[in-house]
């Protein structure tokens, strides 16, 4: 969990110096229009502002929503996870190309193929960030027969990362999207329109 930088007294840890930066967690999911605009919005414009003036204060979190009312939404996140066991440092780069595409995880652009097929798609975009295509496959494609214990849920080389990131954020409470914690609490005051020129009023004020 987060922590505010003034209860930075609060925590017990072995390091002589500690450093506790703000935390902004955004709460995205892959194939909602609205995270797409905040997550470009920090991505191209506020991240950079951080970097040259908050540097050593300020850190980000992507917390990845499931919406299981598109059933794409966890093949697109399973995606997300092969990604963060590959090469963690390419996330948020995939993540970037993943939005740019993401009318084509949409409802009407899946219903017609397989699981297995949009896990085709999901990987060749992953291709373009770096990563190597056929690794990312592999790691999200399901089988067609059944395990050696006979099992037929057999879930994919993802599904054991994926469950902890689903038990955090049902542990949040968190159910639309975005949504912006800051230091732990919700942030009501951040919204999808958000500008670089409303971000770096709200930095300004909030960061100390």
């Amino acid at each position: 969990m987060a922590l505010a930088p003034k209860y930075a007294g609060q925590k017990l840890v072995a390091n002589a110096h500690p450093q506790t930066l703000h935390t902004i967690e955004l709460f995205l999911d892959y194939v909602c229009p609205f995270s797409k605009k905040i997550f470009n919005t920090v991505y191209d414009d506020v991240y950079p502002l951080v970097r040259q003036k908050y540097a050593d204060k300020v850190q980000f979190i992507f917390r990845q929503q499931i919406q299981p009312w598109h059933p794409s939404s966890t093949l697109v996140h399973e995606a997300g996870v092969a990604v963060l066991q590959t090469d963690a440092s390419k996330f948020w780069d995939f993540s970037r190309a993943l939005f740019e595409k993401q009318t084509e995880f949409f409802d009407v652009n899946v219903v017609n193929e397989t699981r297995n097929k949009t896990y085709e798609r999901l990987a060749k975009i992953a291709s373009s960030s770096g990563l190597d295509e056929k690794t990312i496959y592999s790691k999200l494609e399901v089988s067609d027969k059944p395990d050696k214990d006979g099992s037929l849920n057999i879930g994919n080389q993802v599904t054991n990362d994926l469950k902890p990131l689903i038990k955090h954020n049902r542990l949040q409470g968190i159910h639309v999207t975005p949504t912006v914690l800051f230091n732990g609490l919700v942030e009501n005051g951040i919204s999808s329109s958000f500008t670089k020129d409303d971000w770096a009023q709200w930095l300004e004020k909030n960061i100390v």
